[in-house]
C-alpha cells in the first residue's frame, strides 16, 4: 500500500534519514540548552510542557538553531536530561557545550521499540570496532508530526 502524500505540518520539518544513517557525526563545542524532564520508567511525563517553556524563551532570544537537533540523555528511569540546539547562549537557561565523535544509525518506530534499537545501536559500534561512551537519543519530531507523516524516525548518536 503506498503512502499517500501529506502536507508539512507547520511544526516538525519531515525528516531525511539518509545524512544521519550510518554516519559519524563530530560534534564541536555544540551550543544547546539543558533541560530536565522527569519520566516514570523512561516514559516521559512532562516533555510537553518542558518543551513548550523551553522554546518560548529560545524564541524569545531568537536563538533557534538552522537545523534543528534536540539530544537526550535517558540517565535515569526517572527522568532524562534534554539538549536543544540553539545559536546562541540563552539568559535563564542552562547552556551547555557538547564536542564529540559519535556513529549515528536511523531508526523508525514507536517508543516501545527503543530496547531493540539500542541493541542495534551497541552491535553496529561494535562492528566499526570501536567502545561506546555515551547514547544519546535524537527524536526528530514530535508524536503529533510523526503520525501526520505516517514515520517515527529516531536516530541514536553513540559517542565512541
Amino acid at each position: 500500500m503506498a503512502k499517500k502524500f501529506v502536507k508539512d505540518t507547520g511544526c516538525c520539518k519531515r525528516f531525511d534519514p539518509k545524512p544521519w544513517d550510518g554516519k559519524t557525526v563530530v560534534l564541536k563545542n555544540r551550543l544547546f540548552v539543558k533541560v530536565h524532564v522527569t519520566s516514570f520508567f523512561h516514559m516521559p511525563l512532562n516533555v510537553g510542557q518542558v518543551m513548550k517553556s523551553s522554546m518560548e524563551k529560545i524564541w524569545a532570544a531568537k536563538a533557534q538553531a538552522k537545523e534543528p537537533l534536540l539530544l537526550s540523555d535517558e540517565n535515569s528511569l526517572w527522568g532524562s536530561d534534554m539538549y536543544i540546539s540553539v545559536s546562541k547562549p540563552v539568559s535563564g537557561m542552562e547552556n551547555v557545550k557538547i564536542s564529540g565523535t559519535f556513529l549515528s544509525k536511523v531508526f523508525e518506530g514507536g517508543y516501545s521499540e527503543i530496547g531493540k534499537f539500542v541493541e542495534e545501536m551497541h552491535k553496529f559500534v561494535k562492528s566499526k570496532g570501536k567502545r561506546l561512551k555515551k547514547l544519546y537519543f535524537f527524536y526528530t519530531m514530535c508524536p503529533a508530526c510523526a503520525k501526520a507523516y505516517g514515520q517515527n524516525y529516531i536516530v541514536l548518536l553513540a559517542q565512541v
